[in-house]
């Protein structure tokens, strides 16, 4: 694996057709994938290790179901900040970062800063959340919320591109 430029990864077409199979089930064994990809499992393994700790591959986890977990809340936030010029906008990444509610934090191009996604039980609990965090934040000059109706797609699965050789 050689890298392309600055950060991004050469990957043949096995390396990509391991991405896609775990991708689809992370709990899938070396065996089992060597077996689907049609290589042995030592070479299998080394791949899968190369990935890893080439960073393509940043961790393993479980997709679960927000609803029956009771978080029947998610919403997208728009912060914007008055001004750039302290250390307020650090301070609210380190302290976004450390908060369960929150399942991504962008900084953003636009009329917002940064665009947050929050799952909440409920209206008062995102209330509470809006209120104990976020209004306590220094140099925030607005918090826009857009609360979602309805999920219409929700997935983490990056589009695994075909191989390109040059």
């Amino acid at each position: 694996m050689k890298k392309k430029n600055s950060d991004q990864v050469e990957l043949d077409e096995t390396d990509l057709a391991i991405l896609r199979l775990l991708q689809e089930d992370a709990s899938i064994s070396n065996a089992e994938l060597s077996e689907r990809l049609a290589l042995s499992l030592t070479p299998c393994w080394r791949r899968r290790k190369r990935l890893e700790e080439a960073g393509v591959i940043k961790g393993y986890q479980a997709n679960l179901d927000r609803r029956r977990l009771g978080l029947d809340i998610m919403a997208f936030v728009s912060i914007r900040f008055s001004t750039h010029a302290d250390h307020a906008p650090d301070d609210f990444e380190a302290v976004i970062a450390q908060m369960p509610e929150v399942l991504a934090c962008h900084k953003i191009t636009g009329d917002a800063d940064y665009l947050l996604q929050v799952l909440a039980e409920d209206l008062d609990s995102y209330s509470d959340f809006i209120e104990t965090v976020l209004r306590r934040q220094v140099g925030i000059a607005s918090i826009q919320s857009s609360l979602a109706l309805r999920e219409v797609k929700n997935s983490s699965r990056i589009a695994i591109p075909k191989c390109t050789k040059d």
